[in-house]
């Protein structure tokens, strides 16, 4: 799910029909990143014997760290991925899908080895707009045994930066209809009594569950080929001009949340 992860983005609503009044979720919202609260569990990269592996990823990968495109199984956004090691603290990988490149990233390891930093682009599917961002890192825990000083548990401390096509998100209601769309070309136009409907630009969510449970909760379930993936709870406050999002991640078994406000 693009949308909860961000900031991977990465990165969602339920209710009986509003009638003609506009709704307080009506309009373009736009992330606050210095709200943005990350999972308490870590991140967990090995680099050992040649081979990279990252152990908490939705798609578990385990491949070839000689810089050149290997196969990975069962991820929706990419078929192969590139990891190539710089040095002792720097990686850099590229995955790609038939072919074509659909995220880059650097990280760099500090030298006393307790921070990382990770820059990241990401083309959107229709390649209309390209999400570039910059995340901090702090160490866990160390894996002596790797080969390389990423190796180890990383949790996400704070976005530095991210572009503003990856931090937008409009919604329009029409009677009982929700519709919501994003700069990067994710859209869905959905009943709010629950009932599924298709969730378009995103290749890891297939449909979407909308309800509101109060006029100023909205609920999203995402799902993938009928299994559930994700959820959003976004709540409006009374001022109208903010909301706070609380998210989870079925996948990664991680949760989260951030503040929107109203632009």
């Amino acid at each position: 799910m693009k949308r909860m992860l961000v900031a991977a983005s990465l990165v969602l609503v339920l209710a009986p029909a509003t009638g003609a009044a506009q709704s307080v979720f009506d309009g373009t919202w736009k992330t606050d990143i210095k709200t943005i609260d990350y999972p308490a569990k870590p991140s967990v990269f090995v680099f050992k014997d040649g081979m990279y592996e990252c152990k908490t990823c939705a798609t578990k990968t385990l491949v070839k760290s000689d810089g050149k495109d290997q196969k990975v199984e069962g991820n929706p956004y990419a078929d192969t991925i590139a990891v190539k090691i710089i040095d002792d603290h720097h990686v850099e990988m590229v995955s790609k899908k038939a072919g074509k490149v659909v995220a880059q990233s650097k990280y760099a390891v500090s030298m006393d080895n307790n921070s990382m930093m990770h820059e990241y682009s990401s083309p959107s599917p229709n390649n209309a707009e390209v999400v570039k961002g910059v995340t901090s890192y702090a160490r866990v825990a160390y894996d002596k045994t790797g080969s390389n000083q990423m190796s180890g548990s990383w949790r996400a401390q704070k976005a530095d930066k991210l572009s503003d096509n990856g931090l937008k998100i409009t919604y329009k209601s029409e009677g009982n209809m929700m519709n919501m769309s994003t700069p990067t070309g994710e859209s869905y136009s959905a009943k709010t009594d629950g009932t599924d409907a298709p969730y378009k630009g995103d290749p890891g969510t297939t449909a979407v569950a909308v309800k509101i449970i109060k006029k100023n909760i909205l609920e999203e379930t995402f799902k993938r080929d009928g299994k559930v993936i994700g959820m959003t709870k976004t709540e409006v406050d009374a001022s109208g001009k903010s909301a706070k999002v609380d998210w989870i991640d079925n996948l990664t078994r991680t949760n989260g949340n951030y503040v929107m406000v109203k632009q």
